[in-house]
């Protein structure tokens, strides 16, 4: 009975561990366009909210989870690599990335958003474009 039981529970375990393993982080859906439009709307949202926004730090955690999870899904897909949104949008998340691991508690540089809300609309419009 022991045995059986342990061959079950072991069943389950690896089923469990396989189905949590194959799900998508962060509520992507797999759909290149539009986890891309999703991920530059909530990082509009953490850059433009003013710096004592009680809703601040909660927008930029959400924003760095994008980030890592955006990165986790499709950075090693070989078939994004030549599209135009593809290589902006890693140029747009490294830039930010970077600045919220070296400096989290500083607010995002005016030429910063200036140049991350042109990527952002160069993200836009080849999205829109199909590119």
């Amino acid at each position: 009975m022991k045995r059986y039981l342990s061959r079950l529970f072991a069943l389950l375990l690896v089923v469990t561990i396989g189905l949590v393993g194959c799900s998508t982080p962060s509520g992507l859906t797999g759909k290149y366009s539009q986890d891309t439009l999703d991920v530059v709307a909530s990082l509009r949202n953490a850059i433009e909210l003013p710096n004592d926004a009680p809703e601040k730090a909660t927008a930029q955690a959400a924003a760095k989870k994008k980030i890592n999870d955006f990165a986790a899904l499709y950075w090693r897909d070989s078939s994004l690599k030549n599209l135009r949104s593809f290589t902006t949008m890693r140029t747009a998340l490294n830039a930010l990335g970077s600045h919220y691991a070296s400096y989290p508690n500083r607010p995002v540089p005016e030429k910063l958003k200036k140049r991350l809300e042109v990527e952002f609309k160069q993200i836009e419009t080849a999205i829109n474009q199909g590119a």
